[in-house]
């Protein structure tokens, strides 16, 4: 069993909140954190114990997720793994007929959201030679007309790959989760035949659980059917 620190961006649902109650199975302390103060409660609640804290944050205010780190290393001492989930999509699709407004908001929240948590939490990944995650998507491995969420996932993907080479020069670890259509509350409608939640968190924890010396840079993971 684990007794390592886990922080996760996007904790109060769908991957985030699987990977969360997985990560407890394994002994993994957490700090979890989302914009959403009672889901966090809730799921913090359900690992129990000392073993998991909520620090409600919104993951584009570089302020608020610096507490979040401050809040981690006052409860726990240190981080050994951040996994890096927050993200969004868009109403309106395409380039002609979308909405910069909102590619604005989606933009915050996949790339400086996910850019601020590096920044933040590299310093005490340095000192335990830990490990950055990040959720991707297979959006951002294949080309899908106009989509500009996909062109985000290009980002994350593409930043992984550089974060990865940043990381190793201290024996770092950085991975990139990049799935097909999963069922989460990302979608209006279900879509039960499709990835679960927990088939990412289990991706997620087998890259943190891999030996030391390997080092798992990409888990591309779509469904059967």
């Amino acid at each position: 069993m684990s007794s390592r620190v886990m922080l996760i961006t996007g904790a109060s649902s769908g991957i985030g909140r699987a990977t969360a109650l997985r990560a407890a199975e394994y002994g993994f302390r957490l700090v979890l954190t989302a914009r959403r103060q009672e889901a966090l409660d809730r799921l913090a609640g359900e690992i129990g114990g000392d073993s998991a804290i909520a620090v409600p944050a919104d993951v584009t205010d570089f302020a608020q997720q610096q507490t979040v780190v401050e809040a981690a290393l006052e409860h726990f001492g240190g981080l050994d793994v951040v996994f890096a989930n927050a993200g969004t999509g868009l109403d309106q699709p395409g380039t002609e007929n979308g909405d910069p407004d909102e590619w604005r908001q989606m933009l915050d929240v996949n790339v400086m959201g996910l850019l601020y948590t590096a920044k933040l939490t590299l310093p005490h990944l340095r000192s335990s030679k830990g490990h950055f995650i990040m959720t991707g998507s297979q959006a951002g491995r294949v080309a899908l007309k106009g989509s500009i969420y996909g062109a985000s996932k290009w980002f994350v993907r593409g930043f992984a790959t550089n974060l990865a080479e940043e990381m190793s020069e201290w024996d770092g670890r950085c991975t990139v989760i990049s799935p097909g259509m999963v069922n989460t509350e990302f979608f209006d409608e279900p879509k039960p035949d499709k990835l679960d939640p927990v088939d990412v968190a289990d991706a997620v924890l087998f890259a943190a659980n891999a030996a030391p010396r390997s080092n798992v840079r990409e888990i591309f993971l779509t469904p059967t059917y």
